[in-house]
Parts: structure tokens; C-alpha cells; sequence
């Protein structure tokens, strides 16, 4: 039997859709013995960490991803009746690039496509779609979309679109075992053929909503407050009427027996997806220095600016000289100089536009550097306060915000 991997789930991350919980979800995959799972949620990566880490725990594969919603116009689009329609796609991230787009993809889906759900369109996909693996979606999906509206010419098209866009291993049609929704026969079979006239390889997924059959009656009531619909309208949404459960590698092969590389191809992509979060290191955003200067350099010559400036309140000369180069040193070989620079750019910013800062707090009022940037207000050398209870090389430690006496 083939090895089979789910790349296609929901957790309670997807808002009032989802069921499952990590915890949950991991747990049922050692009860069925399998090694690798994605986790897809609607729009987000909320879950993305949480689920990283407890799965690389219990030594199961994580990949990310998210089933992000494509609108079918522009993003920027948004008018009643026509924009709040859109589709389906399922994006999951093969490396630290992919990572990186599939964040832009979301942030700027809320930021700026958000109309009842974060949307992006095919202009942004296309220039974020390096490291990224697409798998065409559920029914909602585009290209499903375009078959049930019988326009396979376009469905095609736009098929082979999304192979250029994500390359040629990168992209796979997405066909699911549901055989009570009629809807999903007539788009598996087109899937078949467009994969066979255009070498797009097809993959297998179930589109997981809730992981034991038994759970769908308790799944449904989630979609009964998402959507405010009345359990006997005949029209309301639900997924009911098959089994969206997290199936076994028995099902799943019993499912595609007749197409068995869709299984097998679940197995490609898991290899490629190879994503690993380096959590617990220091990540500071990147500062742009003038002149090619390094952080290091130019966090001395605002210094040696500032101590000209302050040089009234200097006592001593050689000893504010002799502190500021001890300091300077301790700064560098910790790595600490772009968030000096960072936290100097925002406090200038905010005194100059009237904006109230205080004065310094706690262990950074010992810093002569804080001083002359005007990050503090404090002279150390005057109050003869010491520098290392805020940094010393010996017990590095990530100084955030508070210790700059700066709050939310």
C-alpha cells in the first residue's frame, strides 16, 4: 500500500469551520500511524507554531500552509454582491522563501484584500509564488469553479497558468473522495483528463473539517453560527453529506485505488516541504544604515554626535570617551547595535512629532550610548550607574522594549 499524507486540514484555526484542535490532531495521527501531516487553515497561519512544535515533538512532519481565499477580481476591489465571491486555493510552504511569501500573502490579504474574508489575487500570487507548492482546492476552488460552470477551456487555461506561475513540479490538481456530492464526480473527472493533457500531476486530499466520522453532527453546528443559517434551510452550507474526517492510509488508498499516483504524489510534495521554524533566536529588523556604513559604524557616529551635543553635562571628556568605547564594544559583540539604532530612530521620531517618551527606566539609565542617542535622559557617568546590569557580554539577553522604558 502506498504511503499516503493529508495536506489538506483545518483546525479550530479556521474560525467557526475548523473542529480540531492540535493537540487533537497530532494524537490521531500516532493512533493511524502517520508521519507527516499539513496543516492548511482558512486565510491564516495562526496555528502555524503551535503546531510546528508539537509535532516535531511527537516526531511527525510538519508542513505549513493555509487554504488562502483568491478573489475574483483585484484584491481592491470590493462591491457588494459581486467581491464577496471568491475562490479557493491551497498553498503550502516548501522552504524559508516560500515561508516569507506565503506571510506577505496573508498580511497584505488582511491589510488590504480583507472584504468578509482576507483575499489576495493572481497579480500578488504571482509574485509571491517562489517556494511555494499550490494544490488547486476544493470546490471552491477556481478551476473546479470553472468546470461545474462548464467552462473547461477556461478551467484549462487557467490550469496551465498556475503551472507556469509556481513551476513545473510546484503545482498539482487536487482531487477528493466525496462520491455523495455529485458536484465533486464531474470536477475529479475533468481533473483527470486536464492532468493527463497537460502533465499537471493530480494529488489527494479530503479536505479534513474534523478527524472521526462521529464529529461531523458537532463540526456542522460550528458552520450553523459561522454563517447564521437556519439547520433546515435545504440551501444552507454544509459538509454533511460526506465524510471530511481525518481518514486513515487504508481509506484514502481504498478511495483512489483506481488512481493510485495521486496517493503516491502526497509523497513528493511531503520530501520537497522541508520548512523548519528557528525559533528562539534573536530576529531584529534589518536597518538601513546611510553610505554603506555597518550598524556598528553608524551607531558610534551618532554617538560621538550625541556626546558632542551633551558635552555641557560632561564632567570628565576622556572618561565619557573611555565608557562610550567600553560600551560600544560590549554592543558589537553582542549584536545589539541595529536595535540601538531602531529604538533611537522610533524615540526621535516620536519627540519630534510631540509624541510623550519617558525619561528611561530601570537598567538602561546605566547606558551612555542610550544617553547620547536621547534614548535616555539620564547622564550614568553623573549618577555613576553601571552598564552591566542592562547588557554585558558575559549574560547576553534580549532587551526588549520595557527596557528602554518603553510600553504598549
Amino acid at each position: 500500500m502506498a504511503k499516503f499524507t493529508h495536506l489538506h486540514v483545518h483546525s479550530h484555526y479556521s474560525l467557526l469551520d475548523g473542529l480540531t484542535k492540535i493537540d487533537d490532531l497530532l494524537n490521531r495521527l500516532e493512533e493511524l500511524k502517520m508521519d507527516s501531516c499539513a496543516l492548511t487553515d482558512h486565510g491564516v497561519l495562526y496555528g502555524a507554531v503551535e503546531f510546528y512544535k508539537k509535532a516535531v515533538k511527537k516526531r511527525i512532519k510538519p508542513i505549513i500552509g493555509s487554504e488562502i481565499y483568491l478573489a475574483r477580481n483585484r484584491m481592491i476591489e470590493k462591491r457588494p454582491n459581486i467581491d464577496d465571491l471568491r475562490y479557493h486555493l491551497v498553498l503550502l510552504v516548501k522552504d524559508d522563501e516560500g515561508y516569507k511569501n506565503l506571510v506577505k500573502l496573508i498580511s497584505r490579504a488582511h491589510l488590504e484584500g480583507f472584504y468578509y474574508k482576507p483575499r489576495i489575487d493572481e497579480e500578488l500570487l504571482s509574485e509571491h509564488a517562489s517556494g511555494l507548492i499550490a494544490l488547486s482546492g476544493c470546490l471552491k476552488g477556481k478551476i473546479p469553479q470553472l468546470i461545474l460552470a462548464d467552462k473547461l477551456n477556461t478551467a484549462k487555461e487557467t490550469a496551465f497558468k498556475y503551472q507556469k506561475m509556481f513551476g513545473k513540479d510546484n503545482f498539482y490538481l487536487e482531487i477528493q473522495d466525496h462520491p455523495n456530492i455529485k458536484e465533486q464526480k464531474k470536477v475529479n473527472k475533468a481533473l483527470i483528463n486536464f492532468s493527463k493533457e497537460l502533465n499537471i500531476p493530480l494529488v489527494a486530499t479530503n479536505d479534513v473539517h474534523y478527524l472521526k466520522r462521529e464529529d461531523a453532527e458537532a463540526q456542522d453546528i460550528l458552520m450553523l453560527i459561522n454563517t447564521g443559517a437556519k439547520p433546515d434551510d435545504p440551501e444552507r452550507l454544509t459538509i454533511k453529506t460526506d465524510d471530511f474526517s481525518l481518514k486513515s492510509q487504508i481509506e484514502m488508498a481504498e478511495g483512489f485505488k483506481e488512481i493510485p499516483q495521486a496517493i503516491e504524489n502526497t509523497q513528493k510534495i511531503v520530501e520537497m516541504c522541508n520548512f523548519k521554524f528557528k525559533l528562539g533566536e534573536i530576529k531584529l529588523p534589518t536597518f538601513e544604515t546611510p553610505e554603506g556604513k555597518t550598524p556598528d559604524e553608524y551607531l558610534k557616529e551618532l554617538c560621538q554626535q550625541g556626546m558632542e551635543k551633551h558635552k555641557t553635562h560632561i564632567e570628565n571628556k576622556k572618561e565619557a570617551e573611555e565608557r562610550l568605547d567600553y560600551e560600544l564594544s560590549v554592543i558589537s559583540q553582542t549584536g545589539f547595535a541595529p536595535y540601538f539604532l531602531i529604538v533611537q530612530d522610533f524615540v526621535k521620531f516620536a519627540k519630534e512629532n510631540r509624541i510623550v517618551v519617558g525619561p528611561g527606566r530601570g537598567s538602561v539609565g546605566g547606558s551612555i550610548v542610550a544617553y547620547f542617542l536621547d534614548i535616555t535622559e539620564v547622564n550614568p557617568l553623573k549618577h555613576n550607574l553601571l552598564f552591566e546590569r542592562f547588557l554585558s557580554v558575559a549574560e547576553s539577553y534580549f532587551i526588549t522594549k520595557e527596557d528602554f522604558g518603553i510600553y504598549d
